[in-house]
């Protein structure tokens, strides 16, 4: 279903008996819950043991969603919507479809002045749901379009609390108090899975579920992923961690992962999260960077190919991809393409992947690649499992906690006293 080829980083970082022992320690720290923050790992507790029951709640859930709603606002920051939108531009269609489902859209994720106000004017007319995910119920920016969007609800149906959907806390929280009031529908973020963790609990299942995708192959490619995982000796979530620490060691501070799909932007901006909350502690780190090729080769490439000699790099690419068009001739051949007219376009756009690792490992950037089978739910759930286990075991190879996040609290506290909020009484 996955496989990594580091064929490309072998002219710069050979791997050695000792980084091997020490990855495969990290990968038995994960596995035992013997490393630190082992507390916060029931991102692997809920695929070992899981909740189907749970899971076709999720997918009635949808169901009546996508019955009713002509839009889905999806609230949240970070790990409450990076995941779900990943996964839904990942497995869906670029464009509208009428497919008798909702639009799903995401707000909540900055403070954007226009792009709120416009939301509100855009869903005028239209039946709408809204799921809020937050875990506090308090942090700034759902917190304040959750109001902007219960206000505007509130004004416009008789039923608004049947629309609004909460994800958050067990028992705690400013949105436990809302809906023991109201009766919202709840669904509960474990306490012990990170918010960038928690693509695959109701945080992602449930707006992944009314984007029409099937969430029972989704978790089940990532079940199946962590089996393989668990029982492989040197498995490609080892390899890929001691390769990306092993180069970072030698000096190569920050990672590109690069997409030739379009569709898998968004996993780029998952997976940024992923690794740059996991690992960026105590002054150490591989810095992450996601770009979206060949579009990003007529900004980025020429420092990828010239630029300071610290970047190593990530492609994700799709092995199996139909081709829905083939390159016409043309009689004039103005343009210069007659040369690829007949090929399909997802070879060229295979022959560009290959181009660029070649001329990026020839010009000093070291680069591996992770090959997803195909586009499909089991495979991108699968894709999600491995980057989380391969994080956890190059933080562990940093001496870091990969599970706690302390520095994002310094930009609040500094913003909260700027904004003039009230000390907590003591």
């Amino acid at each position: 279903m996955i496989r990594l080829d580091t064929t490309n980083t072998h002219d710069f970082y050979e791997m050695t008996p000792a980084m091997q022992e020490r990855a495969d320690n990290a990968h038995q720290q994960v596995v035992s819950k013997s490393g630190k923050g082992a507390e916060f790992l029931g991102w692997r507790d809920l695929l070992l043991s899981p909740n189907d029951a749970l899971l076709e709640d999720l997918v009635q859930t949808a169901e009546r969603i996508r019955e009713e709603a002509d839009v889905l606002v999806c609230i949240g920051i970070g790990g409450s919507y990076l995941g779900a939108r990943a996964v839904i531009d990942a497995l869906t269609e670029f464009f509208p479809v009428d497919d008798g489902g909702p639009e799903i859209i995401f707000a909540g994720h900055h403070m954007g002045d226009a792009y709120h106000s416009q939301l509100l004017r855009y869903l005028e007319g239209k039946s709408v749901f809204v799921n809020v995910i937050s875990k506090s119920g308090t942090t700034l920016e759902p917190a304040l379009a959750f109001r902007f969007l219960r206000n505007w609800l509130e004004a416009r149906f008789a039923d608004a609390d049947k629309r609004i959907i909460v994800t958050t806390d067990p028992s705690k929280g400013a949105l436990n108090i809302l809906q023991s009031e109201r009766g919202y529908t709840k669904y509960v973020i474990p306490p012990d899975v990170g918010g960038r963790f928690s693509v695959l609990t109701p945080v992602g299942l449930l707006p992944i579920a009314v984007a029409g995708v099937d969430i029972q192959a989704l978790f089940y490619g990532a079940v199946s992923k962590l089996k393989e995982i668990d029982s492989e000796k040197g498995n490609d979530a080892v390899q890929y961690a001691a390769t990306r620490v092993g180069l970072f060691e030698k000096g190569f501070s920050t990672e590109v992962l690069a997409c030739f799909e379009p569709a898998l932007s968004g996993i780029g901006g998952w997976w940024q999260q992923l690794f740059g909350e996991s690992e960026g502690k105590e002054h150490t780190g591989v810095f992450p960077a996601a770009l979206q090729y060949s579009t990003d080769l007529h900004s980025m490439g020429q420092y990828m190919q010239d630029g300071e000699r610290k970047l190593m790099e990530t492609f994700l690419m799709i092995d199996s991809h139909k081709s829905a068009l083939t390159v016409p001739p043309s009689e004039d051949n103005l343009d210069g393409l007659n040369y690829i007219s007949g090929k399909e376009v997802t070879f060229v756009n295979r022959q560009a992947y290959e181009g660029t690792s070649r001329a990026h490992r020839n010009g000093g950037v070291p680069n591996m690649t992770v090959w997803l089978d195909s586009l499909t739910p089991d495979c991108i759930g699968a894709s999600l499992y491995f980057f989380e286990h391969a994080v956890a075991i190059s933080g562990y190879l940093l001496g870091v906690n990969p599970f706690d996040q302390p520095g994002v609290e310094a930009y609040k506290n500094e913003m909260f006293q700027l904004l003039g909020k009230p000390e907590k009484p003591a």
